[in-house]
């Protein structure tokens, strides 16, 4: 797997403010008091926890915005399976910068480690079928371009990144426009040709007046297993077809099977256990 890196202009703003949120007023006053400033040292970036690796170039960004000279060796890149044990980095340079960025690096490692972990679970689940899992807009504030490309480590795919690049019309549209085929019509009038169309729904009913109305893409919103086979029979391959709801690493498998093309799981990006990493001297 080929994985495109964010562009530094992107993760740079969110690193640096992390790491001011950490700095306060007055810096690191426990390794300034410590540590002398020609110090160096070596430390190992290692894993306590099988898992998949993601973020370990946002966390040499908060080493290097503290310690310009510090150096980083990578051995497991992001989108690397590892054991427990593993070193997946080595940073060497000045020991305060090393001791100060330590907490915001692992932070932001652990966490994207952690997404790209249970992304991976889920997406090695559908392994045998087409369905590829997609995760959705339910992330952390300001971190979603991040949390986003720790999906792609993990395997899984990118559903739209805001309210901006996509039309989803969703229950609360429908209600307050007054009935599907309405919802439809005024977002495809006010929409540009490249912009897709897709309809959220919780019945076979709802679905058929969606594709009646002529939508490129349906949520099958907390379908069983068995409405979800009738729905992909209903589409026959006229719309793209997406699943949501209760999905885990244990029911992905039976949703995948009914033939769906995308199933989308909103707790890989907000709720994913972190990936246990840490920072040791050699």
């Amino acid at each position: 797997m080929t994985l495109t890196p964010l562009p530094r202009v992107m993760v740079e703003p969110l690193v640096r403010s992390a790491l001011l949120e950490d700095l306060g007023r007055a810096g690191d006053i426990t390794t300034d008091a410590i540590v002398p400033a020609d110090a160096t040292a070596t430390m190992v970036l290692a894993t306590r926890q099988p898992g998949v690796i993601a973020g370990i170039d946002v966390a040499a960004l908060a080493f290097e915005l503290i310690g310009p000279s510090v150096e980083i060796t990578v051995i497991h890149p992001d989108g690397a399976a590892v054991s427990a044990g593993d070193a997946i980095a080595t940073v060497h340079g000045p020991a305060r910068a090393l001791l100060t960025a330590e907490r915001t690096a692992l932070n932001l490692l652990c966490h994207l480690s952690g997404i790209a972990t249970q992304t991976a679970a889920v997406v090695d689940a559908v392994r045998d079928h087409r369905a590829r899992i997609v995760c959705t807009r339910k992330t952390t504030p300001g971190l979603r371009a991040l949390e986003k490309y720790a999906v792609r480590a993990g395997g899984g795919a990118n559903h739209r990144f805001g309210l901006d690049d996509a039309v989803l019309i969703k229950d609360n549209h429908i209600a307050i426009a007054g009935d599907i085929r309405t919802a439809i019509e005024r977002a495809r009038a006010r929409a540009g040709h490249m912009v897709r169309i897709e309809v959220e729904v919780d019945t076979l009913e709802q679905l058929d007046l969606a594709l009646a109305a002529g939508v490129d893409a349906v949520l099958l919103d907390n379908m069983s297993v068995e409405q979800l086979s009738q729905a992909v029979a209903m589409v026959g391959g006229r719309a793209i077809t997406e699943a949501s709801g209760r999905v885990t690493a244990q029911t992905a498998r039976a949703i995948a099977a009914t033939g769906v093309d995308l199933i989308s799981v909103g707790w890989i990006t907000h709720s994913a256990p972190i990936l246990d990493i840490g920072l040791d001297c050699r």
